[in-house]
C-alpha cells in the first residue's frame, strides 16, 4: 500500500470526490485519476482556466475495462475506417477512440491477450497478440500513404490526445515501462520487435501534423507525450 496515494484519496473524498467501486484503498487506478482530474476541472473552472485536453475524462480508461492481467506491450492503431466505432472495429480491438477523443470499448477483454492469448482474444496484430494491448483510433479510411492523403476521416488532434491519455492510463495499470518495444504503433512492430507484418503503416504519417514523417518519428512522439502524462 502506498501511505500517499491513500492520503489523497482520503483528501479526495474529504472534498466531495468519493471513490465508490475501491475507496482509499492506496491504489492509484482508473478511479483515483478520475476524482484527480474532477477536483482539477473545479479548481480550473474556479480560476477561469480553460481545462487541457489531458485532463479530459473522455481521456481516462475507467477501472472496469483494465481488469488484472500481466501485460507487457500496448500496440496503438487505426482502424482504417470512418470516425465512429463499427462492430467490427469493437471486435478487433480493447479500446477505440473516435474522432472527438471519445473512448469506446472493445469485445474482447484486456486479459484475453494475457499470455498464452486466450480464445476471443483482441487480434490486432500479426503475431505479437500475447501480452499486448490494442488501442485503435477510428480514422484514416481512404487514406493513402505515398503521396500522403488522409482520405475522408483523417486522424484528429483529439483523438491523438486522447490516446496518449489512454496510453499512460495503461502503463500505469499495467506497470508497463515506456520504450520503442513495449509502447509502439504498428507501422514499429516490424522493425522493432522483428516480427513481419503486411505492409501497415500507421502509424507514419499524423494528418493533423504533417511535419512528423516516418514510423519512428511518430512513435517517439506518442512515447514522448505519453510518459509525460505518467
Amino acid at each position: 500500500m502506498t501511505p500517499t496515494v491513500q492520503s489523497l484519496q482520503w483528501r479526495l473524498i474529504a472534498l466531495g470526490f468519493p471513490l465508490p467501486e475501491f475507496g482509499a484503498d492506496g491504489d492509484p487506478g482508473g478511479e483515483t485519476i478520475a476524482a484527480v482530474n474532477a477536483a482539477l476541472d473545479e479548481i480550473e473552472k474556479l480560476r477561469g482556466w480553460p481545462s487541457p485536453p489531458q485532463a479530459s475524462s473522455a481521456a481516462i480508461v475507467p477501472a472496469d475495462w483494465m481488469p488484472d492481467a500481466k501485460m507487457g506491450r500496448i500496440v496503438c492503431h487505426w482502424t482504417a475506417g470512418a470516425h465512429k466505432a463499427s462492430e467490427f472495429d469493437r471486435g478487433h480491438y480493447h479500446i477505440l477512440i473516435e474522432d472527438e477523443g471519445k473512448l469506446v470499448r472493445g469485445i474482447p477483454s484486456i486479459a484475453l491477450n494475457e499470455a498464452p492469448a486466450k480464445r476471443g482474444y483482441a487480434a490486432h496484430t500479426l503475431g505479437a497478440n500475447s501480452g499486448s494491448i490494442g488501442v485503435s483510433l477510428c480514422c484514416m479510411g481512404g487514406s493513402n500513404e505515398a503521396p500522403f492523403d488522409p482520405g475522408k476521416y483523417p486522424m484528429t488532434r483529439e483523438q491523438w490526445d486522447a490516446l496518449t491519455s489512454v496510453v499512460a492510463n495503461l502503463c500505469r495499470r499495467y506497470s508497463i515501462p515506456v520504450t520503442d518495444k513495449t509502447v509502439l504503433s504498428h507501422a514499429e512492430v516490424q522493425n522493432n520487435l522483428g516480427i513481419q507484418q503486411r505492409g501497415k503503416w500507421d502509424f507514419t504519417r499524423l494528418a493533423f501534423d504533417p511535419s512528423v514523417k516516418g514510423a519512428k518519428a511518430c512513435g517517439d512522439k506518442l512515447r514522448a507525450e505519453a510518459k509525460a502524462k505518467l
